[in-house]
């Protein structure tokens, strides 16, 4: 059996589990480990890269309006050509 050993745990949260496993009848290392054993057992749905980067940008109007928008404002940035002279 593996040990693991968490620093830095903030007092509230360490409050929280202790009170926790205290319901649960058990020892903080044994919650811990249950609540371990269940997040990790759901089956997480995976996407590919595609799909997983157009639901990123979905909130923000989707990926092609986000593109459109940027190409607008590069072309109001941009400086106009010189006229060219002919003499």
């Amino acid at each position: 059996m593996a040990s693991l050993t968490v620093r830095d745990l903030d007092d509230a949260v360490k409050e929280k589990l202790r009170v926790r496993a205290a319901v649960h009848g058990r020892s903080m290392e044994e919650e811990v480990g249950e609540i371990l054993r269940a997040v990790l057992s759901e089956e997480v749905p995976r996407r590919d890269l595609v799909s997983a980067i157009r639901g990123r940008f979905e909130s923000l109007g989707g990926s092609g309006a986000r593109a459109a928008r940027a190409g607008a404002a590069a072309r109001l940035i941009r400086p106009r050509p010189e006229p060219s002279v002919v003499a």
